[in-house]
């Protein structure tokens, strides 16, 4: 089985980075292979366009950029995704990938008088979220719901891909790195078994 691997950020000494690679090292270690898609350093521009807009509203060729995108996703058979959370969110250069290239006639068929048609269903996805803070900020506030509304279900859910895993990896500045590591090894190891990823 194969998996694409998604990084979103600029330092390729970051946890994200490291996070990453032990996710990559588990599916080694599981007979899997894996493809590092590097946003940050690949300079991937996450600037939604008008050539983007008329990809969703008539259904024009995407640019080339987002075909080699899609085609890297087409090759997948799950999508792990490493991000540094940002305002209780994803950072910019993702939700820009994700804007661009999940898009209108591949991830879902959508028009005016039809119903949304979800084209991802085949796709597994496991996202690694890093946050400094503690998970009782994130529950306190209530971060940890509108996070998992507006990603897991808001974008995934929609597209049919199943959330298999959905970890936030939290206080990653006070002495949680190594057991996020840890975490991030697992999910690369078990991420093609039957059962649901338990971290």
């Amino acid at each position: 089985m194969h998996a694409l691997i998604v990084v979103a950020h600029h330092d390729p000494q970051s946890l994200t980075h490291n996070l990453a690679a032990h996710v990559a090292a588990g599916l080694t270690e599981a007979g899997h292979t894996f493809e590092i898609a590097d946003l940050a350093a690949e300079g991937f521009d996450p600037r939604y366009t008008a050539a983007d807009h008329r990809v969703h509203r008539s259904r024009a060729t995407p640019p080339a950029d987002i075909l080699a995108e899609q085609a890297r996703l087409d090759r997948a058979d799950a999508l792990v995704i490493a991000f540094p959370i940002y305002w209780w969110s994803l950072p910019a250069l993702l939700k820009g990938w994700v804007d661009r290239v999940f898009v209108n006639g591949w991830a879902i068929d959508y028009g005016p008088d039809t119903p949304v048609v979800k084209k991802l269903r085949h796709l597994q996805v496991h996202l690694l979220a890093l946050g400094a803070a503690d998970q009782s900020a994130f529950d306190r506030h209530g971060y940890t719901k509108a996070m998992h509304t507006q990603i897991d279900y808001g974008i995934f859910d929609y597209c049919g891909a199943q959330v298999v895993t959905s970890a936030l990896l939290l206080e990653s500045e006070n002495g949680g790195a190594q057991a996020h590591l840890h975490t991030a090894k697992v999910v690369g190891q078990r991420l093609f078994e039957d059962e649901t990823v338990a971290l």
